[in-house]
């Protein structure tokens, strides 16, 4: 079955060693077949599966040895053309490569990446998962497939004593007994993209991966806005892009990166006095970037905005906030209050979201707050992406110049046909000698 898939290419490199060898006066040594198996794994591991695959007709000794490897990597580049519009097909040949695996393979398999447009059936999969587990995988990277339904991850059944990466893809995760889930404790990153699963679960394996410092949650999928609560005290990378409804960071003293990018407006809270600002950042006071985007803000708006968080944020040196609403004032107030509580920043990156009524009494209301002892003496890097009113951003260039005195460079990129001209910003004040400004248009 392979044989006709993956030898029909008439370029294979190797056939050549063929054509010399059948003539007599030359000697062929076969010196690479006698290599030790470690080196010619770490050989065949850096090609593409499908050339693996076609080694299997240089000789009886290479035959089977595309089914011994320690990695395997399936993508789109293992199938042939003719296959391109046919998933099944696709999924037919995925679990032949897996069935010859099975039956051959003796030894340890430290990577399986799946990611290939294909319908591969889910009793494959199951099967294909249950014999990895005694293989000392390393790696478990489950990333993209088509499916009419997701896939229920055999958690049960996937014991992996050595595992350090763990990527879920259109998967349904539930635990036989929560609070008998003995996690991974080894495991250092863990993303789930489109993945069923409800709150008790995610948090109980959040909280049992021991040593887990990369998190990443894309587009969970809970019926209902899931409350989160993420509680690891080793991780330091976290990652949110999802349906979100609240929440809840304890007890993450070595947390670096924080990106929250919510998928749906946030539920407000009943006691206006609650500040969900001072809640998740009194718990973040060691984070060194910040990413945000417009729902993301608009969650950090219930409640109280105090002026500056009660604990500064001495390590937060890049903030990024996407889609932001320059005409909501409470939004505003938030990214202002996080600025302000960012004593160190360096770079600061905003794209705006296209206002919906007038913005400038925000712009007012924050020229009024920034004129009173508010100076970036460490910004270097400012770019605001998606300027819709050149007059409003005209005062917060003004602004940033004039109280930046390390600024390098400043980018303006607007929405609409109009920049600032050089006669224009050559009349601007200057707190920084060496600064490069940008006034840029891109289409909208």
């Amino acid at each position: 079955m392979y044989g006709s898939i993956f030898t029909s290419s008439t370029s294979f490199s190797v056939a050549v060693t063929h054509t010399i060898a059948d003539q007599p006066r030359f000697r062929c040594i076969d010196r690479l077949s006698n290599l030790p198996w470690d080196v010619l794994d770490s050989i065949l591991v850096r090609i593409p599966l499908k050339e693996a695959v076609r080694t299997s007709v240089l000789s009886t000794k290479w035959r089977l040895k595309w089914t011994g490897l320690s990695q395997y990597l399936i993508d789109d580049r293992i199938f042939p053309t003719g296959l391109v519009l046919d998933p099944v097909g696709r999924g037919d040949q995925v679990a032949g490569i897996l069935h010859q695996v099975q039956v051959n393979h003796n030894g340890p398999i430290e990577k399986f990446k799946f990611s290939a447009y294909c319908r591969l059936d889910h009793s494959v999969l199951l099967q294909w998962i249950i014999f990895l587990g005694g293989r000392g995988v390393n790696e478990f990277l489950l990333e993209r497939f088509d499916s009419p339904m997701p896939f229920e991850f055999p958690f049960d059944q996937f014991s992996c004593p050595k595992l350090r990466h763990l990527n879920l893809f259109c998967c349904t995760i539930k635990l036989p007994i929560v609070h008998a889930f003995e996690g991974f404790n080894h495991l250092t990153s863990l993303q789930l993209t489109e993945v069923s699963i409800n709150t008790e679960t995610l948090e109980c394996l959040i909280h049992k991966c021991s040593v887990l410092e990369k998190l990443t949650l894309l587009d969970l999928e809970f019926g209902d806005p899931i409350f989160l609560k993420i509680q690891n005290t080793k991780l330091r990378y976290l990652k949110i892009i999802s349906a979100i409804g609240d929440i809840i960071l304890h007890d993450n003293p070595f947390l670096v990166s924080v990106e929250i990018r919510l998928r749906i407006p946030p539920i407000p809270n009943i006691l206006e006095q609650d500040s969900n600002l001072v809640r998740i950042f009194s718990s973040l006071q060691g984070i060194r970037r910040l990413a945000l985007s417009n729902f993301s803000v608009l969650f950090f708006s219930n409640g109280i905005i105090p002026e500056k968080l009660p604990c500064p944020l001495h390590n937060l040196t890049v903030v990024e906030l996407s889609e932001v609403s320059v005409d909501t004032l409470k939004q505003a107030m938030v990214c202002l209050s996080l600025i302000k509580s960012a004593p160190n920043l360096e770079e600061l990156f905003i794209s705006v979201a296209r206002p919906f009524t007038n913005g400038k009494f925000v712009t007012d209301f924050l020229s009024d707050k920034c004129r009173f002892g508010l100076y970036f003496n460490r910004l270097k890097v400012v770019k605001v992406r998606g300027v819709w009113e050149m007059d409003h951003a005209w005062h917060f260039v003004k602004f940033i110049l004039a109280n930046s005195p390390v600024l390098e460079t400043l980018t303006i990129v607007s929405l609409r046909d109009g920049r600032f001209t050089e006669e224009q910003l050559a009349q601007l004040d200057r707190a920084s000698e060496r600064v490069k400004i940008l006034s840029l248009t891109a289409c909208s």
